[in-house]
């Protein structure tokens, strides 16, 4: 088996798969680039008896000439038979094919990029459903695995289907991006020498995407990875946002324009300030599109505190999306060391303290671990509040059973932050504007996640109930 990095639980399902005495249908999710297809090739070193990926943007016709090709590959004595003129056809090909083999032991049919072969009026779900139910489901020795970058798709159309196909699928794998910890050991297996610091702003461009960490240069710091990836002319991803959207969403100008609107306000918008930000209608349509969105981890939908479910707030949370239009979109051509000239402005500093924050809020179960709070049962919300005069806003607490609220601040910097005066005296007012509004009775714990500490001064001392690094984000 081809080193395969973490994915742990992915693992076990598929070895209980492999155990079983029945057949299985496995169908694999998540977003584009994150590595779905890589998973299965590596588990199953590629020994499959039938493989097909499906293409994106033809008709039904390329689709089955496709599955001809790839039926021909594994069946060679089937190169005489013409493609198939259906689904239908085309599974009972390959039923004949299978039943033709003389081998003992488990049967693989993987189907990469399932919803490209769902084109329009071809009833592919209904061949697949027959395909499931009428044969492999009878039998003992079938593995179907099935993957999808349209996470919408896969969950609408397959996972959750209300026909045929209803609780069918026996295993499901949500595939995430890596966690730093992942990537740490994803460089550490390519003897990348990279320190937590430079993996951490490697993350804040490009999350956890292996495709994308894939394409780092061990010979070059973090910094050099990043302007040579994103703002050569030739750079692998100066232009790779427009074809990510292009390929997972049919009619992707209304995914973009909401990812465009979100990344103009940090914290998120309520739907009535996001409808009016991207002029989109108050429908049904623009409800799939913000599902769709948030199924494939794009963005998130959460709750400010103390406001009902009916306030929610969406916001961006994939870190190449929001580094895209802040930095790559609008810069020219001909400034090619864009980022390394101009790693230290104000754009820039604003930036890393707010993709810090996503990091952050991306290793929850993390920080709790470090926090000594792991088995405490909490909610974790962001909060915005106003009294008339004073205005604050608080991007994480965690409001926690034990009767106790920890009140975070995430501070990202190249050296041990300075709690300095007039950043002491916003602290207290903040903590005071919180309680006052929010009238609870909890403790409220001043919480820092940092780089590299705090400075211990006068102001740190009195202040922080609890400070924790960069390193427990690693664990």
């Amino acid at each position: 088996m081809a080193k395969i990095i973490g994915r742990v639980e992915e693992l076990a399902i598929l070895q209980s798969v492999q155990a079983d005495d029945k057949s299985a249908f496995v169908a694999v999710y998540g977003r584009r680039r994150v590595g779905k297809t890589f998973l299965i090739r590596s588990f199953y070193e590629g020994q499959f008896t039938f493989h097909l990926t499906g293409i994106a943007n033809v008709e039904t016709d390329q689709q089955l000439t496709n599955f001809h090709s790839a039926l021909v590959r594994y069946f060679p004595e089937l190169e005489d038979n013409l493609p198939a003129k259906d689904w239908f056809q085309a599974f009972q090909q390959l039923i004949k094919a299978i039943e033709s083999l003389h081998l003992a032991g488990k049967k693989v049919l993987f189907l990469d990029e399932l919803p490209w072969l769902d084109t329009p009026n071809s009833f592919f779900i209904s061949a697949l459903e027959h395909f499931w139910n009428s044969w492999a489901s009878a039998r003992t020795d079938i593995e179907l695995i099935v993957c999808g970058s349209a996470a919408s798709w896969m969950i609408n159309q397959l996972i959750n289907n209300t026909g045929g196909l209803y609780n069918r699928v026996t295993h499901q794998i949500q595939l995430d991006p890596f966690t730093l910890a992942e990537c740490e050991t994803f460089f550490k297996a390519k003897s990348v020498g990279f320190d937590r610091y430079q993996l951490l702003q490697l993350y804040m461009v490009f999350g956890g995407i292996p495709f994308y960490l894939d394409m780092i240069d061990p010979r070059k710091s973090a910094t050099q990875n990043i302007n040579d990836l994103c703002f050569k002319p030739k750079g692998k991803l100066r232009n790779e946002f427009d074809k990510l959207y292009a390929t997972l969403f049919k009619k992707a100008d209304k995914h973009i324009a909401v990812i465009e609107a979100l990344a103009k306000k940090g914290i998120g918008l309520e739907r009535d300030a996001l409808l009016k930000a991207t002029k989109l209608p108050n429908g049904g349509n623009t409800s799939a599109v913000l599902r769709e969105l948030e199924e494939s981890n794009f963005i998130r939908k959460y709750n400010t505190f103390g406001k009902p479910k009916n306030n929610a707030i969406y916001q961006l949370t994939d870190f190449y999306s929001l580094f895209y239009l802040k930095f790559i979109k609008n810069n020219s051509p001909f400034d090619d060391n864009y980022w390394i000239n101009g790693i230290d402005t104000p754009e820039i500093r604003a930036w890393s303290g707010y993709a810090f924050e996503q990091v952050c809020l991306m290793h929850l179960s993390q920080l709790k671990n470090a926090l000594g709070i792991n088995s405490v049962q909490t909610q974790t919300s962001a909060w915005i509040g106003s009294n008339g005069t004073d205005k604050a806003q608080i991007d994480l607490l965690i409001d926690r059973r034990d009767h106790v609220i920890n009140l975070c601040e995430m501070k990202f910097s190249m050296k041990a932050f300075t709690i300095e005066k007039e950043y002491a005296d916003n602290l207290r007012k903040k903590m005071s504007l919180f309680a006052e509004l929010t009238k609870t009775n909890k403790a409220l714990w001043l919480t820092f996640i940092t780089t590299y500490g705090l400075v211990q001064n006068t102001h740190a001392q009195s202040l922080v109930h609890q400070s924790i690094t960069m390193d427990a984000l690693f664990q």
